[in-house]
C-alpha cells in the first residue's frame, strides 16, 4: 500500500464534503507532476485529507477507491481524478507549523515542493502524522 497527501480548500471540498457524500471523485488537479502521483493510486491505498489555504492542517485519512480515470470536470479530455472515500478523521489536525517543526517530516515531499496538491508520504511520515494526529 501507497501513501499520499492530497490538498484541497475547505471552503471549495472539506473533509466533511467527503463525509457527508460518502465518495468523491477528487478532480480538479491540473498539475502534471500532481497527475502522475494520482496514475500511480491502486485501490486501498490511503491519503491523508490536507486542508489548504484555510486550516493548513491535515484533518483525516481517505482510502483510494477508485484509481485513474478522465476527470469529468476537464472538457479536454486531458486530466484524470481519482475517487476517494472518508476512512478516519483525526482526532486531532495535524498543522503545517507542527509538520514543519518536526524533525521526522524534514524530507516530506509536501514541505519542500509545497504548491503540489498531491504528493506521496513515506510509510514512516504516514504513521508519524497519524500518532501526531492522536491515532
Amino acid at each position: 500500500m501507497n501513501h499520499w497527501l492530497m490538498k484541497s480548500e475547505p471552503d471549495c471540498f472539506s473533509w466533511d464534503d467527503l463525509v457527508s457524500k460518502g465518495k468523491a471523485e477528487w478532480d480538479g488537479v491540473r498539475n502534471h507532476l500532481a497527475q502522475m502521483h494520482m496514475k500511480a493510486m491502486k485501490i486501498g491505498d490511503r491519503a491523508l485529507f490536507y486542508h489548504s489555504n484555510i486550516g493548513l492542517e491535515v484533518v483525516g485519512i481517505m482510502e483510494i477507491v477508485g484509481e485513474a480515470a478522465p476527470d469529468s470536470t476537464d472538457d479536454t479530455g486531458r486530466w484524470m481524478a481519482v475517487h476517494v472515500a472518508p476512512v478516519e478523521k483525526l482526532p486531532r489536525p495535524v498543522t503545517l507549523k507542527t509538520m514543519k517543526a518536526d524533525p521526522a517530516l524534514k524530507d516530506m515531499v509536501m514541505l519542500r515542493q509545497s504548491r503540489l496538491s498531491v504528493s506521496p508520504v513515506g510509510a514512516a511520515e504516514y504513521a508519524h502524522i497519524l500518532r501526531l494526529g492522536g491515532l
